[in-house]
């Protein structure tokens, strides 16, 4: 294969108020050949899309290129003009940001979108691209080829649109495909789509692509050769099989630590019931809930239906689940920032109103949410003395002195230095952020906290860290936690109960251990068998699996009628699943599922 970039003792620095340079990339090579995808991994902070970017001819505001060169087809981008630059990117370089939904336009439809790029820069002109973009839709293995490109954003799912970002890209037969964080965002499931895609495409088209990633489990499916990077530097630099199964660096034998094993019974750490009272910290009774203008009590669109959860004190429930299946929505329910059109929530066995404007505030007080982004929910204009001084002031009305000695134990807490209290959002990384996120929660003595995708945007050291934190103030403190995630590792080794949503259903529900042992419900074997391992070639093994064959590229079925599963599910039964709603099966020590087939069918 022949080499198309070459990365060559690229280095880029930070321009300090003085005038000096601070050192950010210090002297990093490597090439990518075509055919070929070359991830970059290593913790926040290593450079990895800095580097990436480079590729582009781009540096972020702040930063400048400082040596070095990045040669495409033995021409350097950084020396490249502003007319030359306009001509590489989107035509020769493309570039795939990490959130499909923020990409696109949902007043414009997609083959506008797809096509749009590769027209404007003269590459081909409408008919031709429409008839391009046609083809990577079936290379892309979307449905509806013929007619896709007629729909609008918000009519295809998370992971049909993180590939059609992909066939923007490709459109304009790119050399080389920038791929930033692609699959972080999205479902076990649905990323398992979205990798095949983009695996099958890049070897289909003769191009070749820069990964940038936190996720090690996805770089082993994706990747011909890995480059690790710690501070700026490339410390290990070899094949995705040499460095997932012998790494030699110390680092990169850190980051292999780090990845969690697949969800499994006996992983967990439990909690010992030392915080324990007679009725739960939270419950939800038969809550029906969803969005849009009501009609006879019911709303126009129905997520959740006749949920049923119970969080204990110090305890931590799990809810796991698709994109689209309800989890979020749970969770703003139970915060009351989304009331429901049926059923209780109960904080100490005592009812709650519905909206969060009715509640009183020590009720507000108890139950806090942290919400997945740290970077938008914290205010970039406030010091984080002011951010976690809000809450005592106004929860617990602390002022002066006491505020300030309050806000320094929280900081410890969280295990941030104490001089961050001084500090702006803008001078902390991913993970110190999402501490401060989490400590302006616990500044308001919560008996709830609910956590919506807390570590999804973390790299594997610092998502890992959180963690153990997070377990660590649940003995401290007795908080009970409701852990919303697209990682089955982590709930499997942090929750005590799982609750496994489809479609706005409870299918499965137990302690960890029940729920992640035979027998399964259908879609929580799905779920688990859809979880990347850190081995080069599980992609195509599972592929050929009867749960991937059968619960890949399905849009999640919100439906009144039957088992929603129905249409996805490799045990279905014609005339029954489709048609009845299922019963609910107690399989022993409180663990239940909702299917028609028995506990001995689900073992087959």
């Amino acid at each position: 294969m022949s080499v198309l970039l070459e990365v060559d003792d690229l280095k880029i620095s930070a321009r300090r108020d003085d005038d000096s340079l601070l050192p950010i990339v210090k002297g990093v090579s490597f090439s990518v050949a075509r055919g070929e995808v070359v991830a970059l991994i290593g913790e926040s902070g290593s450079g990895k899309t800095t580097i990436a970017l480079s590729a582009l001819g781009y540096t972020k505001p702040g930063l400048e290129f400082a040596g070095g060169e990045v040669r495409l087809e033995g021409e350097d981008v950084i020396t490249m003009g502003s007319d030359q630059l306009r001509t590489l990117r989107g035509q020769r370089v493309a570039y795939l940001a990490q959130s499909a939904a923020a990409t696109f336009n949902p007043a414009l439809t997609i083959g506008e979108q797809v096509t749009e790029s590769c027209v404007l820069h003269g590459i081909l002109n409408q008919e031709q691209a429409n008839e391009r973009a046609e083809t990577l839709y079936r290379a892309l293995e979307l449905p509806d080829p013929d007619r896709l490109g007629r729909r609008y954003p918000h009519q295809v799912s998370g992971g049909q649109l993180q590939r059609l970002m992909a066939a923007m890209a490709l459109c304009g037969k790119p050399d080389l495909l920038v791929l930033d964080e692609p699959t972080t965002a999205l479902d076990v499931t649905t990323q398992i789509e979205v990798l095949k895609a983009f695996k099958s495409v890049i070897k289909q088209e003769g191009s070749a692509a820069i990964y940038v990633t936190h996720d090690l489990s996805v770089v082993a499916q994706i990747a011909d050769h890995i480059v690790v990077l710690y501070a700026g530097e490339v410390q290990e630099h070899g094949s995705a099989e040499q460095v997932v199964n012998q790494p030699g660096h110390d680092y990169t034998r850190r980051l292999m630590h780090a990845v969690r094993p697949p969800p499994a019974a006996g992983q967990g750490d439990e909690s010992l019931g030392e915080h324990t009272r007679e009725s739960p910290a939270l419950q939800v009774k038969d809550i029906t809930a969803g969005y849009g203008r009501k009609h006879n009590g019911m709303p126009a669109i129905t997520v959740l239906r006749d949920v049923n959860v119970s969080i204990e004190r110090g305890h931590t429930v799990g809810v796991i689940g698709e994109s689209g299946c309800g989890k979020s929505t749970l969770a703003r329910v139970m915060a009351g920032l989304l009331p429901a059109a049926q059923g209780q929530v109960l904080l100490d066995g005592d009812e709650l109103q519905p909206a969060l404007q009715k509640r009183k505030r020590s009720e507000l007080q108890k139950i806090q949410f942290v919400f997945q982004m740290a970077d938008t929910a914290l205010n970039p204009r406030q010091r984080i003395d002011h951010i976690l001084g809000r809450p005592l002031g106004f929860y617990l009305g602390l002022k002066g002195q006491e505020k300030r000695r309050r806000i320094l134990e929280l900081l410890d807490m969280v295990e941030l230095p104490q001089d961050f209290a001084g500090r702006y959002p803008e001078e902390l990384s991913g993970g110190q952020k999402q501490r401060v996120n989490l400590a302006r929660a616990l500044a308001a003595s919560p008996e709830v906290l609910l956590c919506d995708e807390v570590i999804s945007a973390l790299d594997s050291i610092v998502g890992a860290n959180v963690i153990e934190l997070l377990k660590r103030l649940r003995k401290q403190t007795g908080v009970s936690f409701v852990f919303i995630s697209h990682d089955l590792s982590t709930i499997a080794s942090f929750a005590d109960e799982i609750v496994v949503l489809y479609a706005g259903r409870v299918v499965e529900q137990g302690t960890t251990d029940h729920v992640l042992s035979p027998p399964y419900h259908p879609y929580t074997r799905l779920l688990i068998s859809s979880v990347p391992e850190l081995r080069v070639g599980w992609l195509e093994e599972t592929m050929q699996t009867q749960e991937a064959q059968a619960g890949i590229d399905r849009v999640v079925t919100l439906t009144a009628v039957g088992c929603p599963f129905f249409d996805r599910c490799p045990l279905a039964i014609k005339d029954t699943c489709d048609r009845e709603i299922p019963p609910v099966r107690q399989l022993g020590g409180g663990h239940t599922v909702e299917c028609h087939r028995s506990e001995a069918e689900f073992m087959q």
